[in-house]
């Protein structure tokens, strides 16, 4: 409860006061106590503003609000036959955050209490929410204030460049979830977007790329002919700030170093290690070029950094150091010379020498560096702060160490994964955060002290564009993620509930139709997998994940239609061996429907155990060790074989290279009983796993880190079991997870005999 008001604290102490059906604010406030009847504005409603010229502006921009949500206009301080409006900026407002209000709609008028503009401004988007069409507000008193500092949304316009008109919607959406922070990544390998008045050819050529990848970067090179450009002028971008600043939105730029820069390194080859020639990069990826750690290098990386600066006023600069190989590093003969002059041990220091001579500049000007968690290897700079990308352990480290951190990792909030079933989802980035995985998110790690917790600022939802050629495919994939995000950060976290979430969405989509948002519909809920069934008979039980939505199905494996049969209870379904399909779509009233969602039922034969008795095996997995360049399981047999040991698990062995490796697990897997397990095998890049002579699980091709699921029928016993595994480059990734016919997860140290 660090950072809430007096009020708002103690009415969290108390159980979160029941939140009647008129009430779908998202994200929910700390507190909110209904009353009886309404409160209508209209023309004859008086507009007050108490507290100088920032209430005189939230009450310009409520007066904005009201007449987009009804239609309607209020009238000045002079009025009043109907009722008032008060916004009171109130210096005395107990509230330590400064973005905390009290509104309360009593019947015969509202008051809105905040001690800044931002707070006003919060409270007014509350209002929005709670306004009817025809201006009506129910009586209700809400306490609230954020939970955390920093709630974030990033926007990569490297990949794909989103025009002003659409960052402006894309902060306006922000805004009305509370979310304060946009990450604005403006220099990627495909693209420079950002005019630098002393370096021109960062745009002249860096801001066009030839063409355009048309697959993933892991499937043979196809590009689509059409050269992609764009970027923002100084102007453009100082138009940008000062809006977001008026929605109380911070921005947050991003020029990435030492890598992703080969757009740049087109402009300037000076600036690389390499021979070059450089072009501005066509494909998804990380490339191997990367700035030169030169004097020249550091004058120019300070010249642009200048005039970020003076374009965007955010105490952040952030300066990317993620996904720096450090190849050309180790071929240059300067690099080297730097490394033996600054007394470096390897090339990982050398980066860190890199980011702590750029920290130095930044403090230099009264501004902190924020870089991902990447900048933590070879030493953190002092003043820098982190963005826990990969995983949390980046976040937890930097806490321990005293550094700020952001909570962004790949498993809740990367919203360029798959939202459902990629069969039916448009091409995503990998991966899987659903809407419920992200609402599920805790920022602060369990193992970090009270002390150590309060360098956690907050999260930030990730918007990578690669696979994201229009502005309506970014809002598909940020909403409404961003608004389960918005609630991650701001709600208390005793206040959070998933039922409750999803039943305020509908009101959501009415707000955001009025918006001409192309929001995605969440889907049906029972579908998630294929199922294996001992019986004849299979019961599907199928539920909307919003409300007032209603699903209809196919049991012919073609996508449901508003014509389909509606679903009104569970389904009792005769299953052969060839099985059903069952398909389901939930159906808003407005017409707007969700992905579809699919499984087959099948009627399955128990494999008999490959051995009945366990007792002369050793525990463990046989591993084979190989390594060299694989693009499919089956490269592993052409492999070098570096290693035959033992391990405990099925994981990434200690001492496996940073790239380029496989490994081929081998044992018997103990089936505690007569059923169907379920196998689920997380890993980047790919994998397989076999039971006997059966797929089971297909993970097969680079990728970036998915979780794949498979399920067979097993007599108890010990069952032969083979999990192959390569890394082909990047991230690496690999964990199984084995559920016994219960849904218990079996433990690794029972199950795995060789």
């Amino acid at each position: 409860m660090r950072g809430l008001s007096a009020a708002v604290a103690l009415a969290i102490a108390a159980p979160v006061a029941a939140q009647q059906p008129a009430v779908h604010v998202v994200p929910r406030p700390a507190r909110v106590v209904t009353g009886d009847g309404h409160f209508v504005l209209g023309p004859a409603t008086a507009l007050v503003a108490r507290g100088g010229r920032d209430a005189a502006r939230a009450a310009e921009r409520l007066r904005e609000v009201v007449l987009e949500t009804t239609g309607r206009t209020l009238g000045d301080s002079t009025g009043g036959a109907g009722g008032t409006v008060l916004l009171h900026l109130d210096p005395a407002f107990p509230d330590p955050t400064r973005e905390g209000y009290r509104l309360v709609v009593a019947p015969r008028g509202i008051t809105l209490t905040a001690r800044s503009g931002a707070g006003l401004f919060y409270g007014a988007e509350t209002l929005r929410q709670l306004l009817g069409p025809d201006g009506a507000a129910p009586v209700v008193t809400i306490d609230d204030a954020p939970r955390f500092r920093w709630r974030g949304m990033h926007l990569d316009v490297g990949r794909h460049f989103r025009d002003v008109d659409f960052v402006k919607r894309y902060i306006d959406l922000l805004a009305r979830y509370k979310l304060n922070t946009f990450h604005w990544h403006l220099t990627e390998d495909q693209g420079w977007r950002l005019e630098i008045r002393k370096y021109p050819r960062l745009t002249e050529v860096g801001a066009c790329r030839a063409e355009t990848v048309v697959a993933r970067e892991f499937d043979p090179y196809r590009g689509d002919g059409v050269p992609h450009c764009g970027f923002y002028t100084q102007d453009e971008v100082r138009e940008v700030v000062r809006y977001a600043a008026e929605r109380h939105v911070t921005v947050v730029p991003e020029i990435e170093m030492p890598g992703h820069s080969q757009a740049a390194l087109a402009a300037y080859p000076e600036l690389g290690c390499g021979p070059g020639p450089y072009s501005v990069w066509t494909m998804w990826g990380v490339s191997e070029h990367i700035y030169c750690p030169s004097d020249r290098t550091f004058a120019f990386l300070q010249d642009v950094l200048g005039e970020v600066i003076e374009l965007f006023p955010s105490k952040f600069i952030h300066i990317g150091g993620d996904e720096a190989p450090k190849t050309a590093w180790k071929r240059s003969e300067l690099a080297q010379q730097v490394m033996r002059r600054e007394r470096l041990t390897n090339e990982e220091e050398l980066q860190s020498w890199f980011i702590h001579r750029i920290d130095r500049f930044l403090t230099s000007k009264g501004r902190r560096l924020v870089g991902w968690d990447e900048i933590l290897e070879g030493g953190l700079a002092p003043g820098a702060t982190v963005m826990s990308w990969r995983g949390i352990d980046g976040g937890i480290a930097a806490a321990r160490a005293g550094h700020d951190v952001v909570m962004t990792p790949t498993s809740h909030l990367y919203f360029d994964y798959y939202q459902g079933d990629p069969r039916h989802e448009p091409l995503a980035g990998g991966g899987m955060v659903t809407l419920e995985r992200v609402y599920g998110y805790e920022p602060v790690p369990s193992s970090l002290t009270r002390a150590q917790a309060r360098h956690i600022l907050g999260a930030q939802g990730n918007v990578w564009s690669e696979y994201m050629r229009d502005a309506a495919h970014v809002e598909y994939m940020a909403v409404p993620r961003m608004l389960a995000l918005a609630e991650v950060v701001w709600s208390p976290r005793a206040a959070r509930d998933w039922d409750g979430f999803v039943s305020r969405l509908p009101a959501q989509f009415t707000l955001l139709d009025r918006l001409g948002v192309n929001y995605r519909v969440p889907g049906v809920m029972g579908l998630e997998e294929d199922r294996l069934l001992l019986a004849d008979t299979a019961q599907v039980a199928l539920r909307a994940a919003v409300a007032h939505a209603t699903i209809r199905y196919t049991l012919d494996g073609s996508d449901p239609t508003s014509a389909s049969p509606a679903y009104s209870s569970p389904l009792s379904l005769p299953v052969d061996d060839s099985g059903v399909v069952v398909s389901a779509r939930a159906f808003l009233p407005g017409g707007r429907a969700s992905p579809p969602r699919s499984a087959r039922f099948t009627r399955a034969q128990l494999r008999p155990a490959d051995l009945v008795d366990g007792a002369h095996l050793g525990r463990g997995l046989s591993l084979r060790y190989v390594e060299g360049q694989a693009r499919r399981v089956a490269d592993l047999d052409s492999l070098r074989v570096r290693r035959d040991t033992v391990s405990a698990r099925v994981t990434v062995p200690p001492f496996a290279r940073a790239e380029q490796w496989g490994a081929r697990f081998a044992c018997y897997v103990l089936v505690p009983s007569d059923g169907v397990s379920s196998f689920r095998l997380t890993s980047d890049d790919g994998s397989r796993l076999w039971i006997g002579d059966r797929l089971v699980v297909d993970g097969d091709g680079p990728h970036t880190a998915e979780e794949r699921a498979g399920a067979i029928a097993l007599r108890a016993g010990w069952h032969a079991i083979r999990v192959d595994y390569f890394q082909a480059g990047g991230g690496r990734a690999l964990s199984l997870r084995v559920l016994a016919a219960d849904g218990t997860e079996l433990p690794a140290r029972d199950m795995f005999r060789h």
